[in-house]
């Protein structure tokens, strides 16, 4: 779908359908009363007899209306005056493209800038109004053998005014590298495990690399035999029971000065992960294949930042590789050594996301970063403790820690800060080893946190476990997010703006 900004009066706009809002009580904003007035006050003849009362996502579709050039309007509930939350601003927006879609026009304007929503200038509410609108146009239907019917809808014109018109220019801009980024980031989280395994990761962001090769983005890719070079050896017990051979892919942009240090994005990478060994329950292990979402989200963000390309320096990590079952798998009870060279007691093969993550984290070292950031589908423990709605967050930095919670809200991709005291490592102490891989079944989001910290003592470092946030899980509803690409997106950006 096509997405322009204009500036022009919204009774003026020569359109399939013109979509302005009413507030509850009936109050119509500058948008609407422009078109109340030239309609000769059919709005407010709406309002009066009942038929729309304002409240946040009601529709009303108004047709053949004189003295306008628009063939309908369609009015949303804006709710009370005092503004909308970004949840009830993305459900109006939601609300209006389902309509739209609905009818038979090929594009519609939308003069919604003067909505209030809390906490949100013009440019974040059109910044976060453009992200639903496109995101509501993915469809994944690569494998049907019938595909999603063509939408008579090709084309949405956001109204602005003159004055706001560079505002939502960028805004728009913005919105649409990171929804670009967050359907690359949900096509690999919905692709099936028999296509989208390490190497095919590995192979498409190879591809992106030659695609964006002009615009500062490099790709390398480590193979199995590098690996054992490098002594992973954490890593490679992962993979060891699969067919599928692991790999590491390295992604570097540079956008910004030839010595600045870079953002460095961690992505875990289990293409499917049955539990090795420590097998998963058959129910709901197709959905395993999101395993690899982290990794997913790191090449939407490079996706994003390609039509961005704000004036920094960022390096991404794919830990990739496949955890199964079979007479080579690691055991329960082996012991393993990592990069870093601390081994490792491997109590639970299904607690495999922290073993790749621990020799990457350890690898990240060598590019000097200003801060690592490391995304993973990590534990159950994460959903039991926060849900589908919120990522949780863990680091040893305040400064960054504040840094993703502030882009986590402006992004309208939300984090919560989980604890990282001294006192839950000792629940990862093993007889035979440096630490086990598990600390039992008390806070297992926050052990698994604890693991990772201590790969990353050598620069300020977050983790991201998102195993709640980066798919829908059940049914026929199941699909991948995206999340936290907006995240990522939004943290770059503002680093951008500091430099």
């Amino acid at each position: 779908m096509e997405f322009v900004v204009k500036n022009a009066r919204p009774e003026t706009l020569k359109t399939a359908t013109l979509v302005v809002a009413v507030g509850e009580g009936g109050a119509l904003d500058a948008a609407a009363s422009a078109v109340d007035a030239a309609t000769s006050g059919a709005l407010s003849a709406a309002v009066k007899r009942g038929d729309i009362a304002g409240k946040a996502g009601q529709t009303l579709l108004l047709t053949n209306l004189p003295g306008i050039k628009a063939e309908r309007v369609l009015l949303v509930g804006s709710g009370a005056s005092e503004g909308l939350s970004d949840r009830q601003y993305r459900k109006l927006a939601s609300g209006a493209l389902g309509v739209l879609k609905s009818l038979g026009g090929s594009d519609a304007a939308i003069a919604l800038g003067d909505v209030p929503v809390k906490n949100r200038d013009g440019y974040a509410r059109l910044r976060l109004l453009a992200e639903t609108l496109a995101d509501g146009d993915y469809v994944f239907d690569r494998f049907k053998s019938k595909k999603a019917e063509p939408r008579p809808l090709k084309k949405l014109t956001l109204v602005t005014t003159k004055a706001s018109q560079p505002e939502a220019e960028r805004a728009l801009a913005h919105a649409l590298a990171i929804t670009h980024g967050t359907a690359y980031a949900k096509d690999f989280g919905n692709l099936p495990p028999n296509v989208c395994n390490p190497v095919y990761v590995a192979d498409q962001a190879k591809a992106l690399g030659k695609q964006f090769k002009d615009a500062g983005l490099s790709v390398e890719v480590l193979d199995e035999k590098k690996m054992r070079e490098l002594g992973m050896g954490s890593f490679l017990a992962v993979a060891q029971g699969s067919a599928q051979p692991p790999r590491l892919v390295v992604l570097q942009y540079k956008g910004g000065a030839k010595n600045a240090q870079p953002y460095t994005l961690v992505g875990k990478g289990i293409t499917f992960d049955t539990g090795g060994i420590s097998i998963k329950p058959s129910a709901g292990m197709d959905e395993m294949k999101y395993d690899m979402c982290g990794a997913a989200s790191v090449l939407g963000t490079f996706r994003a930042l390609m039509e961005l390309k704000p004036a920094i320096n960022v390096v991404g990590l794919l830990a990739l590789a496949e955890n199964m079952p079979s007479g080579t798998a690691t055991r329960p009870g082996d012991i393993v050594t990592s990069m870093s060279g601390q081994t490792i007691e491997i109590l639970n093969t299904d607690a495999e996301g922290r073993l790749v993550l621990c020799d990457t984290l350890t690898y990240a070292e060598r590019f000097q970063p200003k801060a690592v950031i490391d995304i993973a589908t990590l534990t159950g423990a994460c959903i039991t403790a926060l849900g589908s709605l919120v990522s949780g967050l863990m680091g040893n930095n305040d400064a960054l820690i504040d840094q993703i919670k502030q882009a986590g809200d402006r992004a309208d991709d939300r984090v919560w800060q989980l604890p990282l005291h001294d006192e839950y490592q000792e629940q990862l102490d093993s007889p035979f080893a440096d630490m086990a891989n598990i600390g039992g079944p008390k806070a297992g989001t926050i052990t698994a946190g604890c693991f990772l910290a201590r790969y990353a003592k050598a620069y300020p470092w977050v983790h991201l476990d998102v195993a709640g946030t980066a798919w829908i899980s059940g049914g026929k509803d199941k699909a991948a997010t995206g999340r936290p690409v907006p995240l990522l997106v939004q943290y770059l950006l503002d680093r951008t703006a500091e430099a």
